[in-house]
Protein backbone atom coordinates (compact mmCIF):
# COMPACT_ATOMS: atom_id res chain seq x y z
CA UNK A 1 0.00 0.00 0.00
CA UNK A 2 1.64 3.24 -1.14
CA UNK A 3 0.68 6.77 -0.14
CA UNK A 4 -0.58 9.27 -2.71
CA UNK A 5 1.85 12.05 -1.84
CA UNK A 6 0.34 14.46 -4.36
CA UNK A 7 -3.07 14.07 -2.73
CA UNK A 8 -1.59 14.65 0.72
CA UNK A 9 0.31 17.69 -0.55
CA UNK A 10 -2.91 19.12 -2.00
CA UNK A 11 -4.70 18.63 1.31
CA UNK A 12 -1.84 20.34 3.13
CA UNK A 13 -1.66 23.27 0.72
CA UNK A 14 -5.41 23.88 1.14
CA UNK A 15 -5.04 24.83 4.82
CA UNK A 16 -3.02 27.23 6.94
CA UNK A 17 -3.40 26.42 10.66
CA UNK A 18 -2.56 22.85 11.70
CA UNK A 19 -2.80 20.79 14.87
CA UNK A 20 -0.71 17.61 15.07
CA UNK A 21 -1.34 14.81 17.55
CA UNK A 22 -0.49 11.17 18.14
CA UNK A 23 -1.20 8.32 20.52
CA UNK A 24 -1.10 8.29 24.31
CA UNK A 25 2.14 7.17 25.95
CA UNK A 26 4.00 8.68 22.99
CA UNK A 27 7.08 6.83 21.79
CA UNK A 28 9.84 7.88 19.40
CA UNK A 29 7.82 7.15 16.29
CA UNK A 30 4.93 9.26 17.56
CA UNK A 31 7.08 12.17 18.69
CA UNK A 32 9.58 11.96 15.84
CA UNK A 33 6.82 11.89 13.25
CA UNK A 34 5.09 14.88 14.83
CA UNK A 35 8.27 16.92 15.02
CA UNK A 36 9.26 15.97 11.50
CA UNK A 37 5.81 16.87 10.15
CA UNK A 38 5.84 20.15 12.07
CA UNK A 39 9.16 21.01 10.41
CA UNK A 40 7.66 20.34 6.99
CA UNK A 41 4.61 22.50 7.67
CA UNK A 42 6.67 25.39 9.01
CA UNK A 43 8.84 25.38 5.90
CA UNK A 44 5.67 25.44 3.80
CA UNK A 45 4.66 28.63 5.59
CA UNK A 46 2.01 27.03 7.77
CA UNK A 47 1.21 27.58 11.43
CA UNK A 48 1.40 24.44 13.53
CA UNK A 49 0.91 23.20 17.09
CA UNK A 50 1.69 19.74 18.43
CA UNK A 51 -0.81 18.76 21.12
CA UNK A 52 -0.80 15.30 22.70
CA UNK A 53 -2.98 13.52 25.21
CA UNK A 54 -0.02 12.49 27.38
CA UNK A 55 3.21 14.38 28.15
CA UNK A 56 6.52 13.55 26.50
CA UNK A 57 8.37 10.92 28.58
CA UNK A 58 11.45 12.46 30.27
CA UNK A 59 13.81 10.03 28.54
CA UNK A 60 12.55 11.26 25.14
CA UNK A 61 12.65 14.98 25.96
CA UNK A 62 15.88 15.31 23.96
CA UNK A 63 13.78 15.07 20.79
CA UNK A 64 12.02 18.33 21.66
CA UNK A 65 14.64 20.52 23.34
CA UNK A 66 12.58 23.68 22.74
CA UNK A 67 9.62 22.02 24.52
CA UNK A 68 7.21 22.87 21.72
CA UNK A 69 4.91 19.91 22.33
CA UNK A 70 1.82 20.78 24.36
CA UNK A 71 -0.45 18.53 26.42
CA UNK A 72 -4.22 18.87 26.37
CA UNK A 73 -5.59 19.54 29.83
CA UNK A 74 -2.19 20.84 30.91
CA UNK A 75 -0.89 23.49 28.54
CA UNK A 76 -4.14 23.92 26.63
CA UNK A 77 -7.83 23.28 27.32
CA UNK A 78 -9.58 20.84 25.00
CA UNK A 79 -12.10 23.51 24.05
CA UNK A 80 -9.28 25.80 22.87
CA UNK A 81 -7.85 23.34 20.33
CA UNK A 82 -8.85 24.81 16.99
CA UNK A 83 -7.41 25.05 13.50
CA UNK A 84 -8.02 24.45 9.82
CA UNK A 85 -6.78 20.87 9.90
CA UNK A 86 -5.89 18.20 12.45
CA UNK A 87 -3.34 15.54 11.52
CA UNK A 88 -3.10 12.33 13.54
CA UNK A 89 0.24 10.52 13.22
CA UNK A 90 1.19 6.94 14.12
CA UNK A 91 -2.25 5.69 15.17
CA UNK A 92 -5.62 4.96 13.61
CA UNK A 93 -7.51 4.04 16.78
CA UNK A 94 -9.86 6.06 18.98
CA UNK A 95 -8.63 4.36 22.14
CA UNK A 96 -5.04 5.37 21.39
CA UNK A 97 -5.92 9.05 21.19
CA UNK A 98 -6.87 9.29 24.87
CA UNK A 99 -7.95 12.84 25.79
CA UNK A 100 -7.39 13.95 22.21
CA UNK A 101 -10.22 11.69 21.02
CA UNK A 102 -12.86 14.14 22.26
CA UNK A 103 -10.91 16.98 20.68
CA UNK A 104 -10.95 15.17 17.35
CA UNK A 105 -14.68 14.43 17.55
CA UNK A 106 -15.44 18.13 18.06
CA UNK A 107 -12.86 19.44 15.62
CA UNK A 108 -14.53 21.43 12.85
CA UNK A 109 -11.67 21.47 10.34
CA UNK A 110 -10.22 18.83 8.02
CA UNK A 111 -8.97 15.61 9.60
CA UNK A 112 -6.08 13.57 8.20
CA UNK A 113 -4.30 10.43 9.41
CA UNK A 114 -0.72 9.44 8.51
CA UNK A 115 0.03 5.96 9.84
CA UNK A 116 1.59 2.56 9.23
CA UNK A 117 -0.50 0.35 11.53
CA UNK A 118 -2.75 -2.34 10.09
CA UNK A 119 -5.95 -1.85 12.06
CA UNK A 120 -8.02 1.32 11.94
CA UNK A 121 -11.20 2.85 13.34
CA UNK A 122 -13.58 5.20 11.59
CA UNK A 123 -12.00 8.44 12.75
CA UNK A 124 -13.97 10.55 10.32
CA UNK A 125 -10.69 11.40 8.61
CA UNK A 126 -8.91 10.87 5.31
CA UNK A 127 -6.26 8.20 5.69
CA UNK A 128 -2.76 8.26 4.23
CA UNK A 129 -1.40 4.86 5.22
CA UNK A 130 1.26 2.40 4.21
CA UNK A 131 1.06 -0.70 6.38
CA UNK A 132 4.22 -1.99 4.76
CA UNK A 133 6.25 0.88 6.17
CA UNK A 134 8.27 0.01 9.28
CA UNK A 135 7.60 3.38 10.93
CA UNK A 136 5.47 6.47 10.46
CA UNK A 137 8.73 8.41 10.58
CA UNK A 138 9.62 6.76 7.26
CA UNK A 139 6.41 8.12 5.71
CA UNK A 140 7.05 11.63 7.00
CA UNK A 141 10.58 11.53 5.58
CA UNK A 142 9.24 10.47 2.20
CA UNK A 143 6.64 13.24 2.29
CA UNK A 144 9.31 15.84 3.01
CA UNK A 145 11.17 14.75 -0.11
CA UNK A 146 7.92 14.58 -2.11
CA UNK A 147 7.17 18.26 -1.42
CA UNK A 148 10.78 19.39 -1.76
CA UNK A 149 11.26 20.46 1.85
CA UNK A 150 14.74 20.52 3.36
CA UNK A 151 15.15 18.11 6.25
CA UNK A 152 16.94 20.04 8.98
CA UNK A 153 19.26 18.44 11.51
CA UNK A 154 16.61 18.56 14.26
CA UNK A 155 14.04 16.97 11.94
CA UNK A 156 16.57 14.31 10.89
CA UNK A 157 17.31 13.47 14.52
CA UNK A 158 13.64 13.05 15.37
CA UNK A 159 12.83 11.02 12.26
CA UNK A 160 15.90 8.79 12.58
CA UNK A 161 14.95 8.05 16.20
CA UNK A 162 11.43 7.20 15.03
CA UNK A 163 12.64 4.67 12.48
CA UNK A 164 15.48 3.24 14.57
CA UNK A 165 13.27 2.49 17.57
CA UNK A 166 10.33 1.07 15.62
CA UNK A 167 12.73 -1.35 13.94
CA UNK A 168 14.45 -2.32 17.18
CA UNK A 169 17.51 -0.43 15.98
CA UNK A 170 17.21 -2.07 12.54
CA UNK A 171 17.03 -5.65 13.75
CA UNK A 172 13.28 -6.41 13.36
CA UNK A 173 11.94 -8.24 10.32
CA UNK A 174 10.23 -5.03 9.17
CA UNK A 175 13.67 -3.65 8.28
CA UNK A 176 14.46 -3.78 4.56
CA UNK A 177 16.76 -2.14 2.05
CA UNK A 178 14.48 0.89 1.79
CA UNK A 179 14.78 1.35 5.56
CA UNK A 180 18.52 1.81 5.20
CA UNK A 181 18.11 4.14 2.23
CA UNK A 182 15.79 6.38 4.26
CA UNK A 183 18.13 6.17 7.27
CA UNK A 184 21.04 7.19 5.04
CA UNK A 185 18.98 10.12 3.81
CA UNK A 186 18.56 11.26 7.42
CA UNK A 187 22.26 10.83 8.17
CA UNK A 188 23.01 13.05 5.23
CA UNK A 189 20.63 15.61 6.73
CA UNK A 190 22.50 15.64 10.04
CA UNK A 191 21.28 12.76 12.21
CA UNK A 192 24.07 11.31 14.37
CA UNK A 193 23.20 7.69 15.29
CA UNK A 194 25.77 7.45 18.11
CA UNK A 195 24.31 10.51 19.84
CA UNK A 196 20.72 9.34 19.35
CA UNK A 197 21.54 5.87 20.65
CA UNK A 198 23.27 7.39 23.68
CA UNK A 199 20.28 9.59 24.48
CA UNK A 200 17.90 6.66 24.11
CA UNK A 201 19.75 3.82 25.80
CA UNK A 202 22.64 5.18 27.83
CA UNK A 203 20.85 7.69 30.05
CA UNK A 204 18.89 5.29 32.26
CA UNK A 205 17.83 6.37 35.72
CA UNK A 206 18.41 4.10 38.69
CA UNK A 207 14.64 3.68 38.93
CA UNK A 208 14.39 2.48 35.33
CA UNK A 209 17.13 -0.10 35.90
CA UNK A 210 15.49 -1.33 39.12
CA UNK A 211 12.10 -1.63 37.41
CA UNK A 212 13.57 -3.69 34.61
CA UNK A 213 15.11 -5.96 37.23
CA UNK A 214 11.64 -6.59 38.63
CA UNK A 215 10.21 -7.24 35.18
CA UNK A 216 12.87 -9.85 34.47
CA UNK A 217 12.51 -11.46 37.91
CA UNK A 218 8.81 -12.10 37.19
CA UNK A 219 9.29 -13.75 33.82
CA UNK A 220 7.32 -16.99 33.48
CA UNK A 221 7.30 -19.44 30.60
CA UNK A 222 4.83 -21.84 29.03
CA UNK A 223 5.02 -24.46 26.26
CA UNK A 224 8.69 -25.31 26.72
CA UNK A 225 9.62 -21.64 27.09
CA UNK A 226 8.13 -20.73 23.71
CA UNK A 227 5.59 -18.43 25.37
CA UNK A 228 7.03 -15.95 27.87
CA UNK A 229 5.18 -13.38 29.97
CA UNK A 230 5.72 -10.92 32.82
CA UNK A 231 4.00 -7.98 34.47
CA UNK A 232 4.31 -4.58 36.18
CA UNK A 233 2.14 -3.34 39.05
CA UNK A 234 1.27 0.24 39.96
CA UNK A 235 3.18 0.09 43.20
CA UNK A 236 6.35 -0.89 41.36
CA UNK A 237 6.80 2.69 40.20
CA UNK A 238 6.85 4.15 43.71
CA UNK A 239 8.94 1.31 45.09
CA UNK A 240 11.63 1.51 42.41
CA UNK A 241 11.48 5.24 41.66
CA UNK A 242 10.66 4.51 38.02
CA UNK A 243 8.14 6.26 35.77
CA UNK A 244 5.35 4.62 33.76
CA UNK A 245 7.22 5.62 30.61
CA UNK A 246 10.13 3.44 31.76
CA UNK A 247 8.13 0.39 30.67
CA UNK A 248 8.52 1.40 27.02
CA UNK A 249 10.05 -1.53 25.09
CA UNK A 250 10.42 -3.60 28.28
CA UNK A 251 8.68 -6.47 26.52
CA UNK A 252 11.70 -6.75 24.22
CA UNK A 253 13.79 -7.91 27.18
CA UNK A 254 11.97 -11.26 27.05
CA UNK A 255 13.05 -11.78 23.45
CA UNK A 256 16.60 -12.35 24.71
CA UNK A 257 15.45 -15.85 25.71
CA UNK A 258 16.52 -18.02 22.79
CA UNK A 259 13.43 -20.24 22.67
CA UNK A 260 10.87 -17.43 22.85
CA UNK A 261 8.33 -17.48 20.03
CA UNK A 262 5.62 -15.32 21.59
CA UNK A 263 5.76 -12.92 24.53
CA UNK A 264 3.51 -10.50 26.37
CA UNK A 265 3.80 -8.05 29.25
CA UNK A 266 0.94 -6.75 31.39
CA UNK A 267 1.44 -3.23 32.74
CA UNK A 268 -1.03 -2.02 35.35
CA UNK A 269 -2.22 1.52 34.62
CA UNK A 270 -2.42 4.19 37.31
CA UNK A 271 -6.22 4.45 36.87
CA UNK A 272 -6.71 0.68 36.78
CA UNK A 273 -6.69 -2.02 34.15
CA UNK A 274 -3.70 -3.29 32.22
CA UNK A 275 -1.93 -2.30 29.03
CA UNK A 276 -0.85 -5.54 27.37
CA UNK A 277 1.92 -5.62 24.77
CA UNK A 278 2.53 -8.61 22.49
CA UNK A 279 5.62 -9.62 20.50
CA UNK A 280 5.86 -12.50 18.04
CA UNK A 281 8.82 -14.35 16.56
CA UNK A 282 6.67 -16.88 14.74
CA UNK A 283 3.56 -16.99 12.54
CA UNK A 284 1.30 -15.77 15.36
CA UNK A 285 -0.26 -12.45 14.30
CA UNK A 286 -0.02 -10.04 17.25
CA UNK A 287 -2.45 -7.66 15.57
CA UNK A 288 -5.14 -10.35 15.48
CA UNK A 289 -4.31 -11.39 19.03
CA UNK A 290 -4.61 -7.80 20.29
CA UNK A 291 -7.86 -7.28 18.39
CA UNK A 292 -9.45 -9.98 20.55
CA UNK A 293 -9.19 -7.41 23.34
CA UNK A 294 -10.07 -4.30 21.34
CA UNK A 295 -6.47 -3.40 20.49
CA UNK A 296 -4.29 -3.72 17.43
CA UNK A 297 -0.95 -2.95 15.83
CA UNK A 298 1.33 -5.02 13.62
CA UNK A 299 1.82 -8.72 12.99
CA UNK A 300 5.01 -8.83 15.05
CA UNK A 301 4.06 -6.23 17.68
CA UNK A 302 0.71 -5.04 18.98
CA UNK A 303 -1.08 -4.00 22.16
CA UNK A 304 -4.40 -3.66 23.93
CA UNK A 305 -5.96 -2.32 27.12
CA UNK A 306 -7.87 -4.77 29.31
CA UNK A 307 -9.94 -3.95 32.38
CA UNK A 308 -9.60 -6.20 35.42
CA UNK A 309 -7.25 -7.39 38.14
CA UNK A 310 -3.92 -9.06 37.44
CA UNK A 311 -5.01 -12.70 37.76
CA UNK A 312 -8.15 -12.11 35.70
CA UNK A 313 -6.28 -10.34 32.90
CA UNK A 314 -3.46 -12.88 32.99
CA UNK A 315 -5.89 -15.80 32.58
CA UNK A 316 -7.59 -14.17 29.59
CA UNK A 317 -4.39 -13.22 27.81
CA UNK A 318 -2.56 -16.44 28.60
CA UNK A 319 -5.44 -18.51 27.23
CA UNK A 320 -5.63 -16.48 24.03
CA UNK A 321 -1.84 -16.44 23.55
CA UNK A 322 -1.55 -20.20 24.19
CA UNK A 323 -4.35 -20.93 21.73
CA UNK A 324 -2.69 -18.75 19.10
CA UNK A 325 0.70 -20.38 19.62
CA UNK A 326 -0.71 -23.91 19.44
CA UNK A 327 -2.70 -23.04 16.33
CA UNK A 328 0.44 -21.71 14.67
CA UNK A 329 2.13 -25.08 15.13
CA UNK A 330 -0.59 -26.74 13.08
CA UNK A 331 -0.18 -24.42 10.11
Amino acid sequence: MSVDWSRLAARIHAHQNFVLTSHIRPDCDALGSELGMAGILLQLGKKVRIINGHPTPPNLAFLDPAQTIEVVGDHVAASDVTGDALIVLDTSAWAQLGPMADVMRRFQGAKLVIDHHVGEDDLGAEFFKDTGAEATGHLVTKFADAVGVKITRSMATALFAAIATDTGWFRFASTNSETYRVAARLLDAGAVPADIYGDLYERDTLGRVRLRGRILSRVQSEHNCQLVHTYVLKEDFDQTGALPSDTEDAINLTLAIASTKLAFIMIEQLKGGFKVSFRSRCSVDCNQLARLFGGGGHKAAAGAFIEGELDEVKDKVLTAASDALLASRMM
